[in-house]
C-alpha cells in the first residue's frame, strides 16, 4: 500500500496534482455562483434604475 502511494519517487507530485486538481474542481463552481448573483443583482438594480427615470 505503501508503494501505491509513493509511485516510485512520483507520489508527492501525482498526488498534490491531483488534490490541486479537486481543489479546482470545488472552488471553480462556488466563484461562478458568487459572480452569477453579483450579475444578477446588479441587472436588477440597472432595471430599477432605468424604470425610475422612465417614469
Amino acid at each position: 500500500m505503501a508503494e501505491f502511494f509513493h509511485m516510485g519517487g512520483y507520489g508527492l507530485y501525482v498526488w498534490g496534482s491531483f488534490g490541486i486538481t479537486a481543489l479546482c474542481m470545488i472552488a471553480e463552481p462556488l466563484l461562478l455562483r458568487g459572480r452569477s448573483q453579483s450579475i444578477r443583482k446588479r441587472i436588477a438594480r440597472m432595471a430599477r434604475v432605468e424604470q425610475e427615470v422612465q417614469q
